[in-house]
C-alpha cells in the first residue's frame, strides 16, 4: 500500500508547504480515514465530512494554537483534531479513555474552548477576543458556526454584542450547509436558503471560481480580489437580507462562496484575518460529501452507531422497541384520541422520535429551532388556550430552559408536559450530554410532577397519566432500547404519587432491606435483590414511579423495618431521587442506616454506557458489592461474597 501524503508531513504546520493539489490530496485521505474510523467506531460523520475543505484550509492559513478555532457544536471538529496531533489516536474517539467526540480543553492546546451544545461558540469567541484585546496580544479569533445553531437565542445575543466589545481581528465563519442535524427551521435560516438557492449566487460563485483558477498564488494578490468580491456582492446581500442583517448588526459579510473550493476559502481566511473589523464569512458546504450514503441521507449520517461502508447500512442487534420509538408511537395514539395535543421539539425531531408525528399532525407539531427556552414559554403559551403541548427535548438540553420552566409554567401551574430524552448516561458522547441532573434540577421546583417509567410500557402509563393530569410533568426516560419485546395494547391508570412493590421475599433472615429504585435502575434492582435474599437477606424492591410526589406512606412504612434502605438512581446523588428520599425519613423521624447509589459529584467522560456503569459500580455486581459492604463486616461481607457466586 502505497504511503499517503499525510503520513509523511508534520501536522498543522507543514499544510503551509503544500501546493493546491496536494492540499486537495489531504483532504481525500482525510476523507478515508474519517469513514473507515466512524464506521467502526459511530460517531459524528456526516458533519465531519462537510468541513473537510474548510479545516484544511483554516490550518493551512492560521496558526494554532496561537489563533483560535471555537467550534460551535464541535460535532464537526473531527478533521481539526485529525489535523492537530491526534491522527494516530483517532481510532479511539469516543471510546473509554480515548479522544472525545467533542473539542476538549484538557485534551490538547489547540481546543481552545470546550463544546457539546449549540449555538456557544460566537460568545465564547468574543470572550476570548476581547480578553487579548484588553492584554494588547495579537492573535486572530475565529468562530465556526452552523447555520442551524444560528437559530438558538445565545448566538444572536453575541452577534448583537459583538461590535461594541471586540476591538481586534474578530471573525465568524457560517457554515451553510442546510441542515443541523434535521432541517434548520426560523426566519434566518430561510434567508439563508435563499441565497443558497438564488441564480445571483451561482452566477457570482462561477464566475469567483473561474478568476480564482487565473491567480497564480495564495496570498496578497487573492486578498485583493477577495476585496472586489466583498463589494461585488453588495447587491446579492441586499436582494436576499442575509448580509444586510450582518451589515447593520457591525459586521463585514463575504460571501457566500463555495466552502469546498480551498483556494477561495483560503483566500477568504487570509483577507479575514486581516480585517479590524469584525467580518462574517459565509460558506456554502455539503454535509456528509464524499460519502454517497452520508450524501443522500446526511440526517442518518449526523451521528451514526457502526456501519458497512460498501452499503451504509448500520450495523445493529435493536430488537426491542426504544424508549423513544414508544413515546413517538405512544404521542400519535393520544393525538387521535385528543386534537388539543401537540408535539414541540428543539430541531429533532427524529432524535426525540416526533418524524410521524410531523407527518401526521403538521398543524400540531413545532420544530423551535435549536431554542429550548423558547420551546416551553411557547408551550406555556400553548396551554393558556386549552392546549396539551408535549415538549421532546433530551435532558441535558433542558437545562437551558431551566428558568423559563420556573417562571413560565410552574408558577403559573400550567399543564405542559416535559419528556425528557436521553435521561441518565449516554455512553460515548460524554459530559455534554449525559442526563444525569434533571431529578436535581427540577425536583425542587413547586407545583411540578417528576416521573420516570421502570420499562417502555410504564412510559405509555405515564404519557395518558400526563394527558389527563392538570398542571406541569416531567417524564425522563433513558437512550436506547428497553427490555419490553411487545408493548401493550391498553394503558394501565396511574394514581399520582403511588409507587409499586415489585420483589418481596422475607424467610426470617437476620437482615432487612428496602432497595427504592426509579426508572432505569428498577430492573437492576430486583436483580440485586434476588442475589441478596439468595444471600440470606430479607429484601423489598420498590418502583418509587414518581420522585416528586413520593409515595411517602409506603416508603416510610418498609423503611422502619429495615435494617438498611438503598436508592438507586441514574442521575446525580447530590439533590437527586435519594436525595428526596433521605428528605423523608429525616421529616417522619426514621432512624436506619441508607445508601444512596447513583451518579457521583464529578462529570462522567464518554465511554459505553456498559463500561460507565462498570467503572461506577452502578451495574448489578458492583451495587450488591456496596450493599454487602454496608450491612455485613467486612469478614462476613468476604464470606457471603463468595457463597453468593
Amino acid at each position: 500500500m502505497p504511503t499517503k501524503l499525510i503520513d509523511t508531513i508534520e501536522l498543522p504546520d507543514d499544510l503551509k508547504k503544500l501546493s493546491i493539489n496536494e492540499l486537495e490530496q489531504i483532504c481525500q485521505e482525510i476523507r478515508e480515514l474519517l469513514i473507515s474510523t466512524v464506521s467502526k467506531s459511530g460517531g459524528h460523520l456526516a458533519p465531519s465530512l462537510g468541513v473537510v475543505e474548510l479545516t484544511v484550509a483554516l490550518h493551512t492559513v492560521l496558526t494554532s494554537p496561537e489563533d483560535k478555532l471555537i467550534w460551535d457544536v464541535g460535532h464537526q471538529a473531527y478533521v481539526h483534531k485529525i489535523l492537530t496531533g491526534r491522527k494516530d489516536s483517532i481510532s479511539t474517539i469516543r471510546q473509554l479513555g480515548g479522544l472525545s467526540g467533542f473539542p476538549r480543553r484538557n485534551e490538547s492546546q489547540h481546543d481552545a474552548f470546550g463544546t457539546g451544545h449549540a449555538s456557544t461558540s460566537i460568545s465564547a469567541a468574543l470572550g476570548i477576543a476581547v480578553a487579548r484585546d484588553i492584554k494588547g496580544e495579537d492573535f486572530s479569533v475565529f468562530s465556526i458556526i452552523g447555520d442551524g445553531s444560528t437559530s438558538g437565542g445565545l448566538a444572536f445575543e453575541a452577534i448583537n454584542n459583538v461590535p461594541c466589545s471586540v476591538k481586534g481581528n474578530f471573525v465568524v465563519i457560517l457554515n451553510d450547509n442546510g441542515l443541523s442535524i434535521s432541517k434548520p427551521v426560523g426566519s434566518l435560516s430561510n434567508a439563508i436558503t435563499r441565497v443558497r438557492t438564488s441564480s445571483t449566487y451561482l452566477s457570482i460563485k462561477n464566475n469567483v471560481e473561474s478568476l480564482i483558477n487565473r491567480i497564480p498564488k495564495i496570498g496578497s494578490p487573492l486578498s485583493k480580489k477577495i476585496e472586489k468580491l466583498v463589494d461585488r456582492t453588495k447587491n446579492l446581500v441586499t436582494d436576499y437580507k442575509v448580509g444586510v442583517i450582518f451589515e447593520e448588526l457591525g459586521f463585514r459579510y463575504l460571501g457566500p462562496i463555495d466552502g469546498h473550493n480551498i483556494p477561495l476559502l483560503m483566500g477568504a481566511i487570509s483577507y479575514a484575518r486581516r480585517s479590524t473589523k469584525p467580518i462574517l464569512i459565509h460558506v456554502i458546504t455539503k454535509k456528509g460529501k464524499g460519502y454517497l450514503p452520508a450524501e443522500d441521507d446526511p440526517e442518518k449520517f449526523h451521528g451514526i452507531s457502526p456501519f458497512h461502508i460498501e452499503s451504509g447500512k448500520i450495523e445493529t442487534s435493536h430488537k426491542n422497541p426504544s424508549y423513544t420509538e414508544t413515546f413517538g408511537k405512544t404521542i400519535c395514539d393520544l393525538a387521535n384520541l385528543d386534537n388539543r395535543i401537540c408535539a414541540i421539539t428543539a430541531a429533532m425531531p427524529s432524535g426525540t422520535g416526533l418524524s410521524e408525528f410531523q407527518k401526521k399532525f403538521p398543524h400540531r407539531f413545532f420544530d423551535v429551532g435549536i431554542a429550548e427556552e423558547h420551546a416551553v414559554t411557547f408551550a406555556a403559551g400553548l396551554t393558556v388556550e386549552g392546549m396539551k403541548p408535549f415538549v421532546a427535548v433530551y435532558s441535558s438540553f433542558m437545562q437551558r430552559a431551566y428558568d423559563q420552566i420556573i417562571h413560565d409554567v410552574c408558577i403559573q401551574n400550567l399543564p405542559v408536559v416535559f419528556m425528557l430524552d436521553r435521561g441518565g448516561l449516554v455512553g460515548e458522547d460524554g459530559p455534554t450530554h449525559h442526563g444525569v441532573f434533571d431529578f436535581g434540577y427540577l425536583r425542587h421546583i413547586p407545583n411540578l410532577t417528576v416521573m420516570a417509567p421502570k420499562d417502555q410500557n410504564e412510559l405509555v402509563d405515564m404519557m395518558y397519566f400526563a394527558l389527563s393530569y392538570n398542571g406541569p410533568i416531567s417524564i425522563r426516560y433513558p437512550r436506547g432500547e428497553g427490555a419490553i419485546s411487545v408493548l401493550k395494547e391498553k394503558a394501565d391508570e396511574l394514581i399520582l404519587g403511588k409507587a409499586e412493590i415489585l420483589f418481596a421475599q422475607n424467610d426470617g433472615y437476620k437482615n432487612n432491606i428496602c432497595i427504592i429504585a426509579i426508572g432505569t435502575m428498577v430492573p437492576s434492582a430486583i436483580e440485586v435483590a434476588q442475589r441478596l435474599f439468595f444471600s440470606k437477606v430479607n429484601t423489598t424492591v420498590i418502583n418509587a414511579r414518581f420522585i416528586k410526589p413520593l409515595d411517602e406512606k409506603l416508603i416510610s412504612a418498609l423503611s422502619r423495618e429495615s435494617d438498611l434502605v438503598v436508592t438507586m438512581e441514574e442521575g446525580a446523588i447530590q439533590g437527586g431521587f435519594g436525595s428526596a428520599v433521605l428528605e423523608l425519613l429525616s421529616k417522619e423521624g426514621i432512624i436506619t442506616r441508607t445508601l444512596c447509589l447513583g451518579i457521583p459529584d464529578k462529570f462522567i467522560e464518554h465511554g459505553s454506557k456498559k463500561e460507565l456503569m462498570q467503572k461506577y459500580q452502578l451495574d448489578t455486581d458492583g451495587m450488591f458489592q456496596k450493599i454487602l459492604a454496608k450491612i455485613f463486616e467486612p469478614s462476613e461481607a468476604g464470606y457471603i461474597k463468595a457463597s453468593a457466586i
